[in-house]
């Protein structure tokens, strides 16, 4: 009797731990990366392109993997000459199509409905070598609609990336992103 009552606690169970499993599939055209460098005349602000986005993620064991692309020959910045530049000579995008981002694991809950905060760790490609990350991120699921917002800076010149700065004009080594994936979730 014992034994029924167990295999019936469980089997009631396994139902809600399935229910946990969900995937986030990332909206390219509603989605932006935006970037801000400080420099000594000027803050460069851009926008870049996301080229694709699927998210899996368990609430109920916080596991989470996927993959965030980017394209790298994206860039605006309102300046043609510094894009090109950017383009050649900082992101070199002929050999370097894309910049992404691979979530491997996050702290908090992610709630069913309303909104999270969590922190992933993940690997961001940048020139095709692998870094390893943890940003902080703000979820918000309505329905099958959800929201996923990141603020972080990226150490581009520890990562190997060249520094633009000439002469008098020096930008600092550090580049923020702002990132807004906008999308659907399904189970």
């Amino acid at each position: 009797m014992k034994f029924f009552r167990i295999m019936s606690l469980v089997v009631s169970l396994v139902p809600a731990a399935f229910a946990q499993h969900q995937t986030f599939t990332v909206t390219p055209d509603a989605s932006e990366v935006r970037i801000k460098l400080n420099t000594t005349h000027e803050v460069v602000n851009g926008t870049f392109h996301v080229q694709s986005g699927s998210i899996s993620f368990d609430r109920a064991i916080t596991q989470i993997s996927g993959l965030v692309t980017v394209v790298a020959g994206s860039g605006k910045t309102g300046n043609d000459s510094r894009d090109k530049k950017m383009n050649k000579d900082i992101l070199k995008v002929d050999q370097f199509t894309t910049v992404s981002f691979a979530p491997k694991a996050y702290r908090g809950m992610i709630v069913a409905s309303g909104d999270s905060t969590i922190q992933v760790s993940g690997v961001f490609t940048l020139l095709g070598t692998g870094h390893d990350i943890t940003v902080p991120m703000q979820i918000r699921i309505v329905g099958s609609t959800a929201t996923a917002k990141a603020q972080f800076a990226v150490p581009y010149v520890q990562w190997g990336l060249r520094n633009p700065s000439f002469l008098f004009w020096k930008a600092e080594n550090d580049v923020a992103v702002d990132l807004s994936l906008v999308g659907s979730v399904s189970k």
